[in-house]
């Protein structure tokens, strides 16, 4: 494997181009994130369930549909398959049994995503992760082109669900359909049920946020989490295999890399967004087939990230910046509760209680607040400390012993 100055082979302790990409996906996952956390759980799915959706605010929708959508944690996904295999490789190096190691990261990964979903946020992806991560281990040892095979046939799956369930609609029970309908528009009584909740006392949100999060941990899961996030760590194994990941192809490799998968993707997320707009978001096409262009899209718009972030990687310049970032990604974990906690305080009841409250300009506004301060807390905390303090807790927890943490 090619290397230069700015990469390491995975022998050795970080790799810039990876801590780059974490750092990029957490911040990236906010500007999505930040809408479930700050209105009504339909809002993130059907923007004119609630909220003004006009002028600007319409305008933030649609930018942070095309360039954000799904596209961030796509990147965190496929560097969670890279991981498991860039543990792997470093145990066997090691001559240590690697697969007890990421057994026991996955179970503390999914108890910390526990916690996170129903103590503070039912968007939760931890638990997703660390099931999916249990899963797609198994195939750690499959060659890269087997790996792409198995990640295209697993993330088509969901959205031959959509398909079919949408083609079928017209044969569902009728109270189904309407309970489905009301889903997706839901009526004031229950409106005015999730605002006075996640405004009120923590046990009053804890009725929302149980609720929610157990329908993530299972419909959602079983229905499309689980395809996508599992074909997602696969493609991101077969990327590390294959070098990608680590800034280790050609510049050219790169560009063609980024022009494909931006113009592509932004070129197919847009049409996505033209015919929700044009169909006015109509429940019949909407709900299940219009989200499927974006669904495509993400992962190309991703990879093009990732193609920008590895030139950006490979530069001499931008020594400064690549230094902040990656400081954030080596922190991704504890950055990602930390962002949790932050807009936990500002929306919900036992903070500042504006849920329901903020116009979506006014979440972009907030996002780049919570972004300027992870940016300069992050390489900050890395000055005396080996590790952010999650990071830190569960390497202790999956190794069984207190872990050195100050520098």
């Amino acid at each position: 494997m090619k290397t230069n100055n700015l990469t390491t082979s995975y022998t050795t302790e970080r790799i810039l181009s990876i801590d780059m990409l974490r750092g990029v996906a957490v911040l990236g996952i906010l500007i999505l994130n930040i809408q479930s956390f700050s209105m009504i759980f339909t809002a993130y799915i059907n923007p004119t369930a609630y909220g003004d959706l006009n002028g600007l605010n319409l305008w933030v929708w649609i930018l942070s549909h095309i360039l954000a959508s799904e596209k961030f944690l796509s990147i965190f996904s496929l560097l969670f398959g890279a991981g498991i295999i860039l543990m792997y490789e470093r145990r066997k190096q090691e001559g240590k049994a690697p697969g007890l190691l990421q057994y026991y990261r996955l179970f503390w990964l999914f108890i910390f995503g526990m916690l996170h979903a129903y103590l503070i946020w039912y968007g939760d992806i931890l638990v997703t992760y660390s099931l999916c991560g249990a899963f797609v281990y198994l195939f750690r040892k499959m060659k890269p082109r087997g790996l792409l095979i198995l990640a295209s046939f697993l993330f088509i799956l969901p959205a031959l669900f959509n398909i079919f369930s949408g083609a079928t609609m017209s044969y569902w029970p009728e109270a189904q359909l309407e309970g489905t309908r009301e889903f997706w528009q839901p009526n004031k009584e229950n409106i005015d049920w999730e605002l006075q909740a996640m405004r009120g006392r923590f046990s009053e949100q804890m009725q929302v946020r149980g609720q929610h999060a157990l329908m993530m941990q299972t419909f959602l899961f079983f229905s499309s989490f689980f395809w996508r996030i599992s074909a997602l760590m696969l493609l991101g194994m077969a990327l590390f295999k294959t070098g990608v990941l680590q800034a280790c192809k050609s510049k050219a490799y790169y560009i063609r890399m980024a022009a494909i998968g931006l113009i592509g993707g932004y070129g197919l997320s847009t049409y996505g967004v033209w015919e929700l707009i044009t169909r006015q978001w109509s429940f019949e096409y909407a709900l299940f087939f219009g989200y499927l262009p974006n669904y495509f899209a993400s992962v190309m718009v991703a990879l093009g990230y990732v193609a920008l972030i590895m030139l950006v990687t490979q530069s001499r310049s931008f020594t400064s910046f690549k230094r902040t970032l990656s400081a954030v990604g080596r922190m991704a974990f504890s950055n990602y509760i930390l962002m949790s906690l932050i807009a936990s305080l500002l929306f919900y009841g036992h903070g500042l209680a504006l849920f329901g409250k903020v116009t979506r300009l006014q979440q972009m506004l907030i996002t780049l607040i919570i972004w300027a301060l992870i940016l300069f807390i992050s390489p900050l905390w890395l000055k005396h400390f080996r590790y952010g303090p999650l990071e830190w807790l569960w390497r202790c927890l999956s190794y069984h012993k207190k872990l050195p943490f100050k520098r």
